[in-house]
């Protein structure tokens, strides 16, 4: 037996609303329920996303932190650092 989902009420601008009305009539979605459940998930995930750079991002400048206390520096210059990640990025494409 399948238990009944919570309701909320929420309140949309004219736009939100045209969008959500305009996806169900694309018969992408059945009802405004479930395109507004879709957009719900996709914004949790793209939260987790942002939380995991940031706790990526703390970490390495953790990392860096540390070397810069040992006294091991990089003897690269930073317009060289941007120029390796410049080239990585263009094979990717």
């Amino acid at each position: 037996m399948e238990l009944p989902m919570p309701t909320m009420n929420v309140s949309l601008s004219a736009e939100l609303v045209a969008f959500v009305e305009g996806e169900v009539a694309s018969g992408q979605y059945g009802t405004a329920s479930e395109v507004v459940r879709d957009g719900l998930r996709c914004l949790i995930r793209e939260k987790a996303t942002r939380e995991e750079k940031a706790a990526i991002l703390r970490r390495e400048v953790g990392r860096g932190l540390d070397h810069a206390r040992a006294g091991r520096f990089s003897g690269r210059s930073v317009a060289g650092i941007a120029a390796v990640v410049r080239n990585q990025s263009r094979r990717k494409v």
